[in-house]
């Protein structure tokens, strides 16, 4: 490949001035310009297999990482009219809700929060690109496959060349738009093939490190999926795997860094609910009404999301995701624009 013809100015490094330091390069309007293609593909994918995109509100009372075993990030709480409430980090539980208020299935684009500040591969706020469909894991997993190939043949037959000046390898994206390929792997089998390698164990559950993870990419290719993951290790609401509490019907599919797709069933039961919360040692207060809604309208989904802004260090084989957002945002700072 040929060195990059466009660059990032690193805006996120001058709070105060991004804004004209983005208006003066041109790799932030290429950035605008892969967003809106993503929103464009995003419906034309989810109408032609008739979903229902849904206006949800950015606050809630129940956050999908509580703070218990499995939660993966920190809680954003704010105060709205002296009434705490949260930031939400995931629309997961109302596109849930969606589903069964529609009938159909449901996705959404909109902004996710989380408590960590920004660092190489996490925003403090990025990029949700949700969906909730009826169905169990597998069917979840062939949609997201389905949508992740259409988001890149779209974005390849608009934007291929700004994707090359911005340094994106046109035959990586060429090679799998044309024949994508995915592998599936067991969270157990993957532990056995990196020998503990990049495994990391606590007391009564294990997780891959990002080194993990790459070395899983390395032995195997990108577009794999890790399946099956120690139940502690995810949140309490992904469904138990073969009616035992030790497995999850879980699976993060690998690419680009690492982790950028996330997806999972979810319990069917009020029962299976209510035994993973206490698993999980989260309160059941806050997701009373999620018991409620499965007792009222019983209902099996699945549902994944993907960061956009990882999906776009992919497209551009960019190792800093802080480069992939037009105004940069960072806990503790008041940033304007």
């Amino acid at each position: 490949m040929s060195a990059p013809k466009i660059s990032p100015a690193a805006i996120w490094r001058h709070p105060g001035k991004h804004h004209l330091m983005a208006l003066e390069n041109p790799w932030y309007r290429m950035i605008a310009r892969l967003q809106d293609e993503v929103s464009r593909a995003t419906v034309d994918f989810w109408a032609d297999r008739g979903a229902q995109t849904i206006h949800l509100p950015l606050t809630t009372g129940s956050i999908s990482s509580p703070m218990g075993l499995g939660s993966d990030s920190l809680p954003v709480q704010v105060e709205l009219g002296g009434t705490p409430t949260y930031l939400a980090d995931s629309m997961q539980f109302m596109l849930e809700y969606g589903c069964r208020l529609t009938g159909t299935d449901t996705y959404y684009i909109m902004p996710s929060f989380r408590g960590e500040q920004p660092d190489t591969s996490h925003l403090s706020q990025f990029f949700h690109s949700e969906a909730e469909i009826s169905g169990d894991m597998d069917a979840g997993m062939q949609a997201a496959e389905d949508y992740t190939v259409h988001l890149v043949r779209s974005i390849l037959a608009k934007e291929a060349d700004a994707i090359a000046q911005a340094g994106g390898d046109l035959a990586k994206l060429e090679s799998f738009a044309n024949s994508p390929k995915f592998q599936r792997i067991t969270f157990d089998e993957a532990a056995k093939l990196l020998d503990g390698n990049g495994v990391r164990s606590e007391e009564s559950w294990r997780t891959l490190t990002r080194e993990g993870e790459r070395a899983i990419m390395d032995k195997l290719g990108e577009f794999t999926w890790v399946t099956h993951w120690d139940h502690l290790s995810v949140p309490f609401y992904q469904a138990f795997a073969d009616g035992s509490e030790d497995r999850a019907c879980n699976a993060d599919l690998l690419f680009g860094l690492g982790e950028t797709l996330g997806l999972g069933e979810r319990h069917e039961s009020s029962d299976e609910v209510r035994r993973a919360l206490k698993v999980h040692e989260v309160s059941l207060e806050p997701y009373e009404w999620y018991c409620e809604m499965r007792d009222v309208a019983p209902l099996r989904t699945t549902g994944f999301g993907m960061g956009l802004e990882r999906f776009f260090m992919w497209l551009l084989n960019h190792d800093d995701i802080r480069d992939m957002q037009l105004l940069p945002r960072a806990h503790g700072f008041n940033i304007v624009p």
